[in-house]
Order: structure tokens, then sequence, then C-alpha cells
């Protein structure tokens, strides 16, 4: 099916296109748009690697300010953009190069669908977890990113419907804030997330204020709105409200099981591991929304339950009964290297069977020769 995306922002049509236009002169024509999308990504992970490093249980930025040195956000500032101008000029690349194709779509959907928790997940670093005075609770944080994550879905959810991808507004938006905070944060110093902004209100409250405000006031209604003018127009790819709402499932099965597990551990496991629990969060919910997104590129029906759900379930069944003791954390550290590992699998399998059908190398312009 033919890539169509609409970007309706301001903020992007008026301000960051133009920049991107003057960036991409500079892109060699001989670099394959992946090679693009992947540096992006891999700098974007290399940053989270790097601030886990400091502060691995989130409490450098509340206990003891001077932990992540200021170079640190300085350069997560730097990553954050230039991944940001990456992911947004990979697509006029291929165009430039007449090199787009329906892998390049999927390397650039599905490294986002993971992108999307890093970034979030880096940024938490920033203000720190609740310390009795300052902070945000771990379960903030969770329910924070479940936000996040709901609303890629719903960008692609609508997608899989309508066959148009309405790029969400927020995209461009969270990414000036979180450049620019950490710009404030280096050169300011995280004290800033500590005090009273305005009102006895932080910083903190007011961007989670914000994210709560965005995305069931204005992404959320805006999908059900694209879906509705799609349906009364009659252009949409699913017959019935069945087959509309599929993708959903494994998603929300997803989340319900991730809650009761935060809610219902016995030892407190979010508390314990916030880290390693939403690196988890983020890895799982990018591999459904990758097979959402590869049914949608290929017209085919998702399935009901992804086999995530199944270790999950036995996991979260064998914690909340109070089975696993104090093997709580090995086993959460176990099934986070199992689904991590497994997406990674996952996603170089889909990229060589990709490469292999349409005949292209996945990071070069050269066509393969054929057999």
């Amino acid at each position: 099916s033919q890539y169509s995306a609409v970007d309706t922002n301001p903020l992007s049509v008026y301000i960051m296109q133009p920049i991107w236009n003057k960036i991409i002169k500079i892109v060699p024509l001989w670099i394959a748009p992946n090679l693009l999308t992947f540096s992006g990504f891999v700098m974007i992970l290399f940053n989270y690697f790097l601030i886990s490093f400091y502060d691995w249980d989130y409490t450098a930025s509340g206990t003891s300010p001077g932990l992540v040195p200021t170079w640190v956000w300085l350069f997560s500032a730097f990553t954050t953009f230039c991944a940001y101008a990456l992911d947004s000029i990979d697509g006029k690349h291929a165009r430039r190069t007449q090199s787009s194709t329906p892998l390049g779509e999927l390397f650039d959907h599905g490294l986002d669908s993971w992108a999307t928790s890093i970034f979030v997940l880096s940024f938490f670093s920033v203000c720190s977890r609740d310390n009795g005075k300052t902070g945000v609770s771990v379960y903030t944080m969770y329910i924070y990113l479940s936000i996040v994550l709901f609303n890629f879905m719903c960008s692609h959810w609508e997608k899989y419907n309508t066959g148009v991808l309405f790029l969400p507004w927020g995209y461009d938006i969270s990414q000036v804030v979180l450049i620019a905070a950490y710009l404030l944060t280096g050169t300011v110093g995280v004290e800033v997330w500590q005090k009273p902004l305005l009102f006895g209100y932080y910083i903190t409250d007011v961007l989670v204020i914000l994210l709560i405000g965005f995305s069931l006031f204005l992404s959320f209604p805006q999908t059900l709105y694209n879906i509705h003018r799609a349906h009364l127009k009659k252009t949409l790819k699913n017959d019935s409200l069945y087959e509309g709402l599929l993708p959903l499932v494994s998603p929300l099965l997803l989340f319900i099981l991730l809650t009761v597990w935060v809610v219902l551990s016995p030892s407190n496991i979010l508390a314990k591991q916030p880290r390693l629990f939403l690196w988890m969060v983020g890895v799982t919910f990018s591999n459904v929304i990758c097979k959402v997104i590869i049914c949608q590129m290929s017209s085919t029906r998702p399935e009901l339950f992804h086999w995530f759900l199944f270790p999950l379930a036995l996991v979260v069944y064998a914690a909340i009964l109070g089975l696993l003791g104090p093997m709580e954390e090995a086993v959460l550290a176990m099934f986070t290297t199992l689904v991590t590992a497994a997406h990674v699998h996952y996603g170089v399998c889909v990229g060589r069977q990709l490469s292999e059908h349409l005949n292209i190398y996945i990071f070069s312009l050269k066509k393969r020769v054929q057999e």
C-alpha cells in the first residue's frame, strides 16, 4: 500500500520542516535512508545507557544533585536533537534518492515505537524519583510512560483503520520540550526541577498535566474523529467493529497484566527495580505495536493474543500469589532479557525477509544481484 502521512502541526510545518530542508542538503546521496534512521536510534540508545550508568535507580537528581556530570545533560540535548533530525529527514532522503520502500517505512516506525519509551525513560532521570521532598513517584512514571505509548499506539491503530498516518502533534512538541529540558538542566543544574515554578507546582507537574491534557483532550479525540470521518466517507479499511478494534486487544491486555503486577507485587517490584520494569514495558509494547504496523502495511489481520502475553501472565500470576518470593527481581530480570532478545531477533528477521523479498540491502543503496 502507498505510504501516506498528514502533518498539520504548526510547529512542524512552519519551524522544523524548513530546518530539515536545509539539513537534508548536506546528506550525501550515497547514504541509505535506513542508515539515517538507525543512527538516530543508536544515539538514543547510547544516551540512555550513559544516563543509566550514572543514575541506575533514578535518584541522582534528587538526593545527590552532582552525581550526573553536566556534560551528560548537554550530550543528551545533542543526541536528542540529532535523533529528532535524523528521524525527520530519513523519509525526505528516501524520496530524494528514490529509494522509498515498505522496508524503510517499517524500519522507521518500528524503531520509533521502541525509541518512544527510551526517550521517556531517559527524561525520568532529569526529574528523579520521589524522595519525600521532590521528584516523581515511580507510579507516576509508569502512568506517564503508558500514556505516551498509548498515544503512539493510537496513531498506528488509526492508520490501520484509515490507511493514513496522521502525525501526532505531540511528537514535535515533545522533542522540542525534551531538548529544552536537557539544555536547561545542563546550564542551570537539576535544582531547577526541585523548586516550585508557579502556585506551588513544579515543572514536572506542569509537564505531566500537559501530557495528560494533550493525550486525552487532543490526540485521542482526534484519532476517533479521523476514524469516524473515514467511516462516513466509506474509506475505512475494515468493515466490522470487531476487525477495527482487533489491534487494541493485545496492548490492552498487556497494560492490564503489567498494572496488576505493579499494584499487587508482594515485593513492590516497580519501586525496587523501576529502570528494569519500565524498560520491559517499553520493549513489550514496541513488539506488540510492530506487529500492528506490519498488519496495517500488509493488510493482514493481527492475531488476537500476542505471544508475550502468555509468559507474562504466568510470571504475574506467580508473582502476585507470592510463589516467586525473593526471586521476583531475578524473574523480572530474566523476563526482561527474554523479551528484549526476542524483540531484537524479531526485528532482524523481519528486516532480512523484507530485504530479500524486495531485493534491496538494508543499509546500502546498492541493488542485490538477482540469484
